[in-house]
């Protein structure tokens, strides 16, 4: 097995104050430079393609199929930002000409342009070793708002995140751009992470992981002498509403796909849904049967690391723990079984109300169907959840009281409301917002997949009465 040299304090110094360096060319750089760049980068990981998904694979046990597919996605983003930056994305600014006479009627010649932050630390996410990793979509909005960057690396991957990287400073090189631009540290998160975040220079963080390691980088981000921004996406449980309607259309194909959706990547997915929402009654208990016999047969593989599938076993544990949660699907996994089985439960709302560690997510194939007897039920269930990056509405057809109430509730908890398909599958699009009010995110107000995404980076200036060489880069900053 080969070993990877793991990161001093001093080497985090010095990875972020090359970053600083490069910084201060590449943050005045103008779009046939950055989308070159984020160009070249999605053409390394495609050129790379078999040793990368052979390597990703061999430590994060996702199969090729997944893999093949996450690296298309990845470097689409990168071509993505890479037009969107040509579009001006990344230089769009607000000209405000001149008014004569006083205020508050007369005001001065003032544009409103942005500015990269500076330097900023991303953490690679443990369940997408390509798309939220060294050259993922957090990485690929830094570059694309003129930011330089510094990857933390996962040790569930730690491999691959050395080899992409090596790659990406071979692209950077090639172009002629400052060598710091995109770094790598690695170690564990408690002493490197947090030395990263907590380093002067850095000026905004990026990451992706579970609310307990979000929350202690955040806290070190709050904690400095300066203050800096810190895009955390953490925990979601994201609800599934099937409304009678739906049921009565198509019950059993729903139940089979969500099963999929439950299961896919072994639930190892910030969307994967955790709790649905499931009428009483006849077609409810029909729905429910469909589930658990379509868990029973789905294919599970092995977790990406030994502390999430404890994780995993422990929080199913502490779910059946309540004496109200009637089990459906519980059968342990065999103790040689590297696979860990779906597992699913059932509960009435008061119930589920009345038990706050059931609200809590449970990374991995894991879901609790909670039994709903109208509208008020359904959106009291979602509002002691809290926030979540997505919930699922089926059967919201018709625009009657209870769906606009329903949907007012969706929305008010999510940063993505769906009415068909599934929450598994964030596409990369200018429409999207992948975040949430808390625990979804830390701040809401941004998401980290789709081209909004590089808008985290980016600071407004107001320049008043500015002279002509400047208004002349049309918001390329100086």
């Amino acid at each position: 097995m080969t070993s990877y040299p793991q990161s001093t304090v001093a080497d985090v110094d010095a990875a972020v104050k090359a970053a600083h360096e490069a910084f201060q060319s590449f943050s005045s750089s103008g779009a046939q430079t950055r989308a070159a760049l984020l160009r070249g980068l999605a053409q390394v990981l495609e050129d790379n393609r078999e040793r990368l998904v052979l390597l990703a694979d061999s430590e994060t046990h996702l199969g090729p199929a997944r893999l093949n597919g996450e690296l298309d996605r990845t470097a689409f983003q990168l071509r993505g930002f890479a037009t969107r930056v040509e579009q001006g994305a990344a230089f769009a600014f607000e000209d405000d000409p001149a008014v004569a006479g006083s205020p508050p009627v007369g005001h001065p010649h003032l544009v409103r342009v942005r500015i990269p932050v500076g330097p900023v630390a991303m953490f690679s996410a443990s369940n997408f070793p390509f798309a939220f990793s060294v050259l993922g979509g957090d990485t690929a909005s830094a570059l694309a708002a003129g930011c330089s960057v510094i990857v933390k690396a996962h040790g569930g991957h730690q491999g691959l995140s050395h080899t992409v990287a090596g790659l990406a400073r071979d692209v950077i090189a090639t172009q002629g751009l400052p060598v710091g631009l995109l770094g790598l540290v690695d170690g564990p998160g408690s002493q490197i992470g947090v030395a990263l975040v907590e380093h002067p220079l850095i000026q905004a963080a990026a990451f992706t992981g579970s609310v307990r390691g979000g929350l202690a980088l955040e806290s070190a981000a709050r904690g400095r002498k300066q203050p800096i921004p810190f895009y955390g996406e953490l925990g979601s449980v994201n609800p599934v509403v099937a409304l009678p309607a739906a049921l009565a259309v198509k019950g059993a194909e729903l139940a089979q796909a969500l099963a999929g959706s439950i299961t896919m990547g072994t639930g190892q997915f910030c969307t994967s849904p955790g709790i649905v929402l499931v009428p009483a009654g006849e077609s409810g208990d029909a729905f429910v049967a469909q589930l658990s016999e379509a868990l029973r047969g789905a294919k599970t593989h092995e977790m990406l690391t030994p502390q999430m599938r404890k994780g995993f076993d422990q929080g199913c544990a502490q779910w059946a723990g309540e004496p109200k949660l009637k089990a459906l699907l519980a059968e342990p996994a065999a103790a040689d079984d590297v696979s860990p089985r779906p597992y699913l439960a059932q509960i009435d709302a008061q119930g589920f109300l009345s038990s706050h560690k059931l609200h809590e997510e449970v990374f991995g194939p894991a879901a609790i169907v909670v039994r709903v007897s109208g509208i008020e039920q359904v959106i009291d269930v979602l509002d002691a959840v809290g926030g979540s990056l997505t919930v699922t509405v089926w059967g919201a057809d018709a625009p009657t009281d209870d769906n606009v109430s329903l949907v007012r509730a969706a929305s008010r908890i999510a940063g993505r409301v769906l009415f068909a398909g599934f929450p598994t599958g964030v596409a990369v699009t200018a429409g999207q917002h992948h975040g949430g009010p808390f625990p979804a995110s830390t701040v809401p107000f941004t998401t980290s997949v789709g081209y909004a995404a590089l808008d985290r980076f980016l600071r407004p200036v107001a320049l008043q009465d500015a002279p002509q060489w400047l208004l002349d880069r049309k918001g390329v900053p100086a």
